[in-house]
């Protein structure tokens, strides 16, 4: 597809500051599930909450927590 599109050089610059925006945003959510990651295998190391991870694991629809060797790791069930 070929065609050509007018916009103001305000809309633009938001345009182009957006890409910045999200790759920031992706990069925050990544550092985030690792951290989550790691909280969760100080939890199975602490207390005993496989119960609860597989109760999570049944009723999530997008993502499942699998823990080996006291290691959480999230799987999106989707990728």
């Amino acid at each position: 597809m070929t065609g050509t599109v007018t916009i103001s050089i305000k809309d633009f610059d938001s345009l182009r500051n957006a890409e910045s925006s999200a790759s920031d945003e992706r990069t925050n959510i990544t550092r985030a599930a690792k951290e989550l990651e790691v909280f969760l295998s100080f939890l199975c190391t602490r207390e005993s909450i496989s119960e609860y991870v597989e109760e999570f694991n049944r009723q999530s629809t997008t993502s499942r927590i699998n823990l080996q060797d006291g290691r959480a790791k999230i799987v999106f069930k989707d990728a």
